[in-house]
């Protein structure tokens, strides 16, 4: 082959012009596909479409410009073409300066997308306009995390509280990195089937990044697989398998923390004081997580079932002062529930004593101190400077939150503690208890229209709760509308 025959061949077809004309072109169309395909909320799958075919019609392009030729008459096969017959073709100056105004305007593309604000799309807008739980109007944060329930894959559904543990101890050590929002329990556990997208999850929690992943527990073994994921499109993050002994599960858990941790540039706190609150055996902790599982069920019996784990996993270790902090809390609701607090609320103010002294710098800890000085004792002030303990500790404990609300209203700082329920409701968005609070604050902040959407949203998330419908009650009693009251309050009050 005579190659300089064959590149004067290529320039005679205009070959070059069209190769270099469409790519500009393509770029051009990229550009502007990047910056409209998110407005309309399309799917990745769409931008990779586009720019395969996009590629596929290049090669198209050239071919077509060396088998064919432009004439008076339309395309026609070059080899039937005489040179009279060809259009006249642009003039060097014109075709420059055509290539320069388009790359001017991809160039011009490519910049407004560069630098142009972050959260100014339109999924960001709609959750400013729609707003989340609680009234947060604000866009969702880079450094958010819900931990969704590890799923359990040992083969016996009798191991479900350990899984279901493992994933609530990891809401706990994510708790401890500063500026990171870590949505509770409550929320999070709403989503144990997966049946949603992560964007939904995302968006239903507030938050940017989702932890999930799978358990095997096999003998005295344990195999976890933890994911760090993109809420808002799935993509991962991070991800990594532990294969241990379960005498090293609390520094599997401390691992998966830190690397969240590095991932989202946060900064992990606490971790050596709340390595000291661990258990000394592995049966002791098995004791605690099947305590755990009772106690999240809420009922009397659970209470009292998940106290006789709580015992077990004491008497294997006396210095476990997170079964403490926990049979604390458990004493504490059996004595409302029963009407014994004359003989259970003693037992929980040893439990939340003995918690504190053992591990001072243990969130839970204070928390649980805090709820009996404020809930038993009615010793605001001291319940008070127990559950800031807490939260400067741990600050996006959910209970420790959840609790401060509740208590400042008390001292009759209203300002303050509709402030601090909304931090609740942020935190667990998805859970009756925050909201039922935010719904009491504004009730007595005389904020009716707002107290009545928070109380209804209570209702909504816990339809079959005694209390989820008094403060709509009072609501309605307080503007006089006896129609609304009445038939609440004979079924539900």
């Amino acid at each position: 082959m005579n190659l300089p025959s064959f590149f004067a061949e290529l320039k005679r077809r205009n070959v070059y012009k069209v190769a270099i004309t469409y790519a500009v072109v393509a770029w051009l169309l990229i550009q502007a596909a990047s910056i409209l395909l998110p407005t309309f909320e399309a799917p990745a799958w769409v931008m990779k479409a586009f720019v395969v075919l996009l590629a596929f019609g290049f090669v198209i392009s050239v071919m077509i410009s060396w088998a064919f030729e432009a004439t008076p008459e339309g395309l026609k096969r070059t080899k039937d073409v005489s040179p009279e017959m060809s259009l006249p073709s642009w003039s060097a100056r014109k075709f420059g300066a055509f290539i320069i105004s388009l790359a001017l305007i991809a160039a011009g593309l490519f910049a407004f997308q560069f630098l142009r604000p972050v959260g100014t799309s339109r999924r960001d807008v709609g959750q400013i306009e729609e707003g989340r739980p609680g009234g947060a109007s604000l866009p969702i944060s880079q450094k958010s995390i819900a931990v969704l329930p590890l799923l359990n894959e040992s083969g016996d559904p009798k191991d479900e509280y350990f899984s279901d543990g493992l994933s609530e101890e990891l809401i706990a050590a994510l708790a401890q990195i500063k500026d990171l929002k870590v949505i509770g329990r409550s929320s999070s556990f709403r989503f144990k089937d997966r049946k949603e997208e992560s964007k939904t999850i995302g968006e239903k929690l507030g938050v940017s990044t989702l932890l999930e992943g799978t358990v095997r527990k096999q003998g005295n073994k344990v195999r976890i697989v933890a994911e760090l994921i993109s809420a808002a499109d799935g993509i991962e993050l991070w991800t990594q398998t532990f294969n241990r002994e379960l005498e090293d599960i609390f520094a599997v858990q401390q691992e998966i923390a830190a690397a969240v941790a590095s991932s989202l540039k946060a900064t992990l706190l606490g971790a050596d004081q709340r390595s000291s609150a661990n258990p000394k055996t592995a049966e002791a902790h098995n004791a605690y997580l099947q305590g755990r599982y009772y106690f999240q069920r809420r009922n009397l019996e659970d209470y009292r079932k998940a106290v006789g784990h709580y015992d077990e996993a004491i008497r294997l270790d006396p210095q476990y002062a997170l079964a403490y902090a926990e049979r604390s809390e458990a004493w504490t609701l059996i004595g409302d529930l029963t009407g014994e607090g004359k003989t259970a609320w003693p037992k929980a103010r040893i439990d939340a004593e003995k918690a504190v002294a053992i591990a001072p710098a243990l969130a839970e800890a204070h928390a649980a101190l805090g709820w009996v000085r404020f809930f038993t004792e009615w010793r605001f002030a001291e319940g008070l400077s127990e559950l800031k303990r807490a939260k400067e500790l741990a600050p996006a404990n959910p209970t420790a939150n959840d609790l401060l609300a509740r208590m400042i209203v008390y001292l009759g700082r209203l300002d303050e503690a509709e402030n601090q329920g909304r931090q609740a409701v942020e935190s667990d968005p998805l859970a009756a208890a925050p909201q039922n609070n935010l719904a009491r604050i504004l009730w007595y902040e005389g904020k009716l229209d707002e107290a009545d959407a928070a109380a209804r949203k209570a209702a909504e998330l816990q339809p079959n709760s005694a209390s989820s419908r008094r403060w709509q009650v009072l609501v309605a009693i307080k503007r006089g509308d006896s129609e609304t009251a009445l038939p609440f309050w004979s079924i539900r009050c």
